[in-house]
């Protein structure tokens, strides 16, 4: 796409492909309003919870992580089967390997196994790890309201998400998908700055009015991983009309040229060129803009020619922590206060830093020491034995209250009480 410059335009042409091979994979419906699919499973969303504390860190840089909503179970998916992040177009994650593992579309493996978005005490396992990361919030991959593809299960398991977040002390933000407007067009027959209108204005009415949504000097912060559907100026000035309050708006390295004086900055992403982009961002870009965002990631390996989604995009290795460690070097001394994780759990590009069966712990713990936390491995261990009791346990009225006592505990930083409890239940 040539309306980029420097470097982003190979990754984000590749994926602007990805997006439509997978998409063509559903049966879509033309409808301007969202799918009718089961609500979230979780409660309502409240502005304040008490008993969350903030963890104390020595490192002021605020640190948020790029999350991926998008992974479906049979029993959640609406078709009985497994989410096509699980699958891509050839892999099944019912035929169990000799290793035990589920087959899935990716070259690593969750602790957990493959999960369901929406399920409540993997939420609860993902943001409790944060924490004890000194992970400040998450800032998600949105697709926006629209009946098509599989938006409607996002946009579900997104909001179960949020709702959430308050009950772990984090914040939470958007990263708006703007390249998914073509297909709103295609499909759902809106044209592509009424259908961000519509987008922008359930942001508007369901996010940034909360106390968790992330801010910059009052602003509610919105990224752009773009921009490849609204490609002017005027367009991006007329999606934005509605608001009340404009967001602090940053976009992809280099592409802020794009959003004119609707942008507010821009972001870093991972690179085949790895280090040298970074520094070249930090270096060259960075200074012109009011607002940028540092990233770190724990390497790169693509699954999508194996799973049948093209071709590999680059290859970069992860060096057990080693890669993720020389990015936090640099996103130390990058001059921004911000810091963008890439990503959680983006099992297709193997950029997660979640636990996992290949990297057990790893890249948490070097996060742990980069935000300066006085947490270790241990924590990090107690909480995945709080996911797995929840598992174990579920539907045992008396032990699920015994758990649910240790999350909050975990929530109020009362490690103590909360070991006690989770040992003693075995």
């Amino acid at each position: 796409m040539s309306f980029f410059i420097n470097r982003s335009d190979r990754y984000l042409s590749n994926l602007l492909i990805l997006i439509v091979v997978a998409l063509s994979v559903f049966s879509c419906k033309k409808s301007n309003s969202p799918v009718t699919i089961p609500p979230p499973n979780t409660d309502t969303i409240v502005k304040v919870v008490a008993g969350a504390k903030p963890v104390v860190k020595t490192n002021s840089q605020k640190v948020f992580v790029h999350y991926m909503p998008w992974f479906e179970t049979p029993a959640t998916s609406g078709t009985g089967k497994w989410g096509l992040h699980w699958t891509m177009a050839n892999e099944s994650p019912d035929i169990i390997l000799s290793d035990g593992r589920r087959q899935i579309a990716s070259w690593f493996y969750p602790m957990i196994g493959p999960y369901d978005s929406d399920d409540r005490d993997v939420i609860d396992y993902h943001l409790l790890l944060m924490k004890y990361s000194g992970i400040d919030g998450v800032i998600v991959d949105w697709y926006g309201v629209h009946n098509v593809g599989d938006y409607p299960l996002n946009k579900r398991n997104t909001d179960s998400l949020f709702k959430r977040i308050p009950y772990a002390g984090l914040q939470f933000g958007i990263c708006y998908e703007d390249a998914t407007l073509a297909q709103d067009k295609v499909v759902a027959g809106i044209d592509s700055v009424t259908a961000a209108q519509q987008d922008f204005a359930y942001l508007q009415s369901a996010y940034f009015t909360s106390s968790s949504y992330i801010r910059i000097d009052d602003q509610p912060l919105l990224l752009d991983f773009g921009p490849q559907g609204l490609k002017t100026t005027a367009d991006w000035q007329q999606a934005f009309s509605g608001l009340s309050v404009k967001p602090r708006f940053l976009s992809l390295e280099y592409a802020g040229g794009v959003t004119g004086s609707s942008g507010s900055g821009e972001f870093a992403w991972v690179d085949a060129t790895d280090q040298a982009n970074l520094q070249g961002f930090y270096q060259n870009r960075a200074p012109s803009l009011a607002t940028y965002f540092a990233a770190a990631y724990p390497g790169f390996k693509d699954f999508y020619q194996q799973g049948g989604w093209g071709n590999t995009l680059f290859l970069l290795d992860y060096n057990n922590a080693g890669t993720l460690q020389n990015c936090l070097n640099l996103a130390k001394t990058s001059g921004t206060s911000y810091l963008q994780l890439i990503t959680w759990n983006d099992y297709g590009e193997g950029t997660m830093i979640e636990p996992t069966l290949d990297f057990n712990f790893t890249f948490l713990q070097t996060i742990q020491r980069y935000t300066g936390v006085s947490y270790t491995v241990t924590e990090l261990q107690l909480i995945y034995k709080w996911y797995t009791l929840r598992k174990k346990y579920a539907g045992n009225a008396a032990v699920e209250l015994k758990l649910t006592q240790a999350y909050n505990d975990l929530t109020a930083l009362d490690v103590a009480g909360a070991a006690t409890i989770i040992f003693g239940i075995n």
